[in-house]
């Protein structure tokens, strides 16, 4: 089955990139039916129309509450056939409508529970994991709820943290691992073998395995 996507984003779209090219490759079965930015300048918009994807901006300063802003979102997505909503650096709290529980998903740069919550993102998450002198780090891909990373876990894998290490050399360690794990549980979702259970999501075997 084709999963039919639509990404969300804020920034450059090196996720929706990724994405993008994994589909061309064909190690990705997924289409990209939209593209929604939170600000109208963010390269990921051209990215998407470099592509063929149709794209929207829908600026957050625009709207003067939360609610309006995602009101705002939910109006266009409503125009397409979704099956997952991927978050690929959208900085914002999107609420979460009963038909899309469990249809939404974000990858952070941590191991969530450790270095998340709201305004822990990008080189914010990796300063503070090298302040704390953690020795591992590593990236999570999960269900969005309500609450800034807190939904249920799909998964998760470590890298280390080199004594040598700068925010911008442990941000693309991170990144590399972002680049496989994002993909594979949208894959995984795609193939119908993802189970949510309260907070658990149980990973079927593979069909013949």
């Amino acid at each position: 089955m084709t999963i039919r996507l639509a990404v969300l984003l804020s920034g450059s779209g090196s996720t929706l990139q990724n994405l993008i090219d994994r589909i061309a490759g064909k190690s990705l079965n997924a289409q990209i039916s939209c593209v929604i930015a939170s600000k109208a300048e963010a390269y990921g918009l051209e990215r998407a129309t470099a592509a063929g994807i149709p794209v929207h901006a829908v600026p957050r300063k625009e709207f003067s509450t939360q609610a309006e802003f995602n009101e705002a979102i939910w109006t266009i997505l409503k125009d397409y056939e979704i099956d997952l909503i991927v978050l690929a650096g959208f900085m914002h709290l999107l609420d979460v409508p009963s038909a899309f529980h469990n249809r939404i998903m974000n990858v952070h740069p941590a191991l969530i529970p450790a270095f998340c919550g709201h305004k822990m993102y990008g080189n914010h998450v990796h300063k503070a994991v090298l302040d704390y002198g953690a020795k591992i780090t590593g990236a999570t891909v999960h269900f969005v709820d309500a609450i800034y990373d807190n939904g249920p876990i799909i998964l998760q894998q470590s890298v280390p943290v080199l004594n040598d290490d700068t925010v911008e050399s442990l941000a693309d360690r991170v990144q590399e691992l972002e680049r496989e794990l994002y993909p594979r549980a949208i894959e995984l979702y795609g193939a119908g073998r993802l189970r949510v259970d309260g907070r658990i999501v149980h990973i079927s075997p593979e069909p013949g395995a």
